[in-house]
């Protein structure tokens, strides 16, 4: 088997015929795995009317786990993770599997398309270059979407999607792979096709689960940075790329707790002193004025009228 494709589903029967059908049609041998992640919709009624399709069942338990019972019985040289309301650009796979099989790769990378819910087009990006894998996916420039990437199965075999950071399982996946330093091709297109909807999202989140889901992401940053410590790979580059998801992720933060904002801020410093607040407008002249803490505390006043 050249590529396995694992899909997690949960309630989405409106969108995963659409996917399903978007990874057939190739050229090289493809292996289509759907775990159904306790759907009530009829999602498993419908998968078994389907052929070609590896079909698991689970209650619901969450996307890390569907993935990672997925990934285990995988037989494809490599790996193509999808969620089920996205789809394949067509020739994309056989693309991909010729790049990664032409240059012994172990990751080919490729840019995505979005569209609405009707598939019309809202947008493109492609790959952006960048010489330094790491950096790109600690946020220095745009590192397109995982759905877009070809995993080699072998490289990525010790690298499971955690539970623990579900919200944010997908970005500690690519950034601990790109920690091992793999041989990356890049696929001249956009591979994804990834959908904007109005439905509900694992990474859309709001009150409690939002706040979990920065915490997350917070911790990641903690995580793999001391990793790149450690390992004297924490290059100045490594750390202002970092601050660049840091600053944002410290302005939601402050929705939850204005100490944890602090106390992050201050870690932005320490790891560029030279960092400026790049808002612009009333927010920005208020950080200037009246420093991060007065202005976060005041713009959460504001956000409870």
């Amino acid at each position: 088997m050249d590529v396995s494709i694992i899909i997690p589903t949960y309630n989405r029967l409106w969108s995963l015929p659409k996917t399903v059908e978007s990874c057939r049609n190739n050229k090289c041998a493809v292996e289509l795995i759907v775990i159904d992640d306790g759907s009530t919709d009829g999602t498993m009624d419908w998968l078994r009317q389907q052929n070609g399709i590896v079909i698991l069942q689970q209650t619901n338990r969450g996307k890390c786990w569907a993935v990672n019972r997925g990934f285990a019985i995988a037989k494809g040289k490599y790996i193509k993770f999808l969620d089920s309301d996205d789809g394949l650009a067509v020739g994309a796979i056989d693309e991909q599997f010729a790049i990664a099989e032409g240059n012994s790769s172990d990751i080919v990378v490729s840019g995505y398309t979005l569209v609405d819910e009707n598939g019309k087009q809202l947008s493109q990006q492609a790959w952006v270059a960048c010489d330094d894998f790491i950096a790109q996916q600690l946020g220095e420039c745009d590192s397109s979407h995982y759905s877009a990437y070809l995993f080699k199965k072998s490289f990525i075999e010790d690298i499971p999607h955690r539970p623990d950071f579900a919200f944010r399982d997908d970005r500690l996946f690519v950034i601990e792979a790109a920690l091992k330093h793999p041989k990356v091709n890049v696929h001249n297109g956009c591979a994804l096709v990834h959908t904007s909807h109005t439905k509900s999202k694992l990474q859309l989140n709001r009150g409690m689960q939002k706040a979990v889901q920065d915490y997350q992401h917070l911790n990641i940053y903690k995580n793999i940075l001391a990793q790149l410590a450690e390992k004297g790979e924490l290059t100045e580059r490594r750390k202002k790329a970092s601050v660049k998801a840091l600053w944002p992720l410290c302005c939601w933060i402050a929705r939850h707790d204005l100490e944890d904002s602090v106390s992050l801020f201050e870690w932005i410093k320490q790891l560029d002193p030279d960092f400026k607040i790049p808002d612009k407008g009333l927010t920005g002249f208020l950080y200037k004025s009246i420093g991060v803490n007065n202005t976060h505390r005041l713009l959460k006043i504001k956000r409870s009228f």
